[in-house]
């Protein structure tokens, strides 16, 4: 086992920037597609009359930039390199929040072409139902995290780009159901995705509580790996494991208060606008009663 000179280390690591090619080319396409669409493909395709708010194009162009801070930057090599905890925190920016904030900047109207094709159009009824994105995704999460193939993915580039692949689409599919503003492929019901958001919760205590309490390292890679700071192969996996499940669950909590809230708030104000119209109706009846027994009295 090496044992890095911790200052030393700790001062270099921030000029550790690797600008992949794929990465920047990938990224490039997306976010051109995305503009072009809410630009003049909005227009040359009749989408809508209605363009991207600035709020979606934050949102959308935000998620980019957080991938590739993810891929290219210092966090990149600790997580490939040096630390399976730094690992987890690449894992939590490009399952859970890049993907909600990449759906939520997507216009509903967005998608209007494709799902003109019948074929297009079932293919993403189904990629999109709840219980196939849940299992997408949450399978993809625990099949990559074995440490057989943790490993193997580490070593070999391309076998990682296809992880990192899986991982994002899979998550965009998970959070469709939460954040989609498409009419053809809608969000759930706010109920359905109190459901939804607790089923998530409780998957991500499956997948990382066997890591976070486990009594040895579950992955070898990072025993073998240069030792940079103080804290223990095993801490480091724990720390790791408390990284996904404390940031999953915090945020799907906070996201259940959330839908919670607004879906108590919603159904205050249809029984207030109920109880209004049946005061409107019980009025008008008794006025009309009023007036016929007005008219034959008289």
């Amino acid at each position: 086992m090496t044992y890095l000179d911790f200052p030393e280390f700790w001062s270099s690591i921030w000029t550790k920037w690797h600008f992949h090619p794929d990465v920047l080319i990938g990224l490039a396409v997306i976010l051109g597609l995305y503009l072009w669409v809410i630009g003049p493909g909005r227009i040359k395709l009749g989408l809508s009359d209605t363009p991207a708010t600035s709020k979606q194009i934050l949102m959308f162009v935000s998620s980019i930039l957080i991938i590739l801070f993810s891929l290219i930057s210092p966090l990149h090599e600790l997580s490939d390199n040096f630390l399976f905890s730094a690992h987890m925190l690449q894992h939590i920016l490009l399952t859970l929040i890049v993907p909600p904030l990449m759906v939520a900047g997507v216009p509903g109207w967005a998608f209007k072409p494709v799902m003109k094709f019948r074929v297009i159009a079932s293919v993403a009824r189904f990629v999109t139902h709840p219980i196939v994105t849940f299992s997408a995704f949450n399978l993809t999460f625990s099949f990559w995290h074995f440490p057989a193939l943790y490993a193997t993915s580490v070593d070999f580039h391309s076998l990682h780009i296809l992880e990192h692949l899986m991982f994002i689409s899979t998550a965009v599919m998970m959070w469709w159901p939460l954040m989609s503003s498409s009419k053809e492929l809608p969000a759930l019901p706010e109920p359905a995705k109190m459901l939804y958001l607790l089923g998530l919760a409780i998957a991500q205590i499956l997948v990382f509580a066997p890591i976070t309490f486990s009594d040895a390292p579950l992955y070898e890679f990072y025993v073998n790996a240069p030792v940079v700071w103080s804290l223990s192969n095993l801490q480091d996996q724990q720390i790791g494991g408390l990284i996904m499940k404390v940031g999953g669950g915090v945020l799907f909590l906070f996201l259940f208060i959330r839908v919670f809230l607004r879906w108590a708030k919603n159904e205050r104000n249809n029984t207030k606008s109920f109880k209004k119209k049946q005061i409107e109706i019980n009025s008008v009846k008794n006025k009309t009663s009023s007036n016929f027994i007005s008219s034959v009295n008289s």
